[in-house]
């Protein structure tokens, strides 16, 4: 039987998890929220001005901006995101990011 995965977006968890993680000055940091064989959610804080250099994941991902605003870049494209928007990776898809507020980020990765 598959785990049980709670929906964050309508539950009080939601709430609950981006205030324990809170975005910190000059930081991003990150919370493991599922991990198992098939799926890794991971909760994301950025500062304003934070970056990630192009990194890569075997698995599948789908990225969710909670709060803030960000500019994702993948296949040589830059997505400017803003609350509610959901970008899909292929595989070992090279990314990168750019916080242009402080944000918060949901990943899931999928075991393909």
């Amino acid at each position: 039987m598959p785990p049980k995965v709670t929906d964050l977006a309508t539950s009080s968890a939601h709430t609950d998890l981006l205030a324990a993680l809170p975005v910190t000055a000059e930081a991003t940091t990150s919370r493991v929220v599922v991990n198992n064989p098939l799926i890794r959610v991971v909760v994301f804080a950025f500062d304003s001005g934070e970056v990630l250099t192009d990194h890569a994941s075997p698995r599948a991902v789908v990225v969710h901006l909670l709060t803030g605003a960000v500019r994702l870049t993948m296949a040589g494209a830059e997505h400017a995101m803003v609350p509610g928007d959901v970008l899909y990776l292929a595989p070992n898809e090279v990314h990168s990011l750019i916080a242009d507020a402080p944000s918060h980020l949901s990943l899931v990765m999928v075991e393909a």
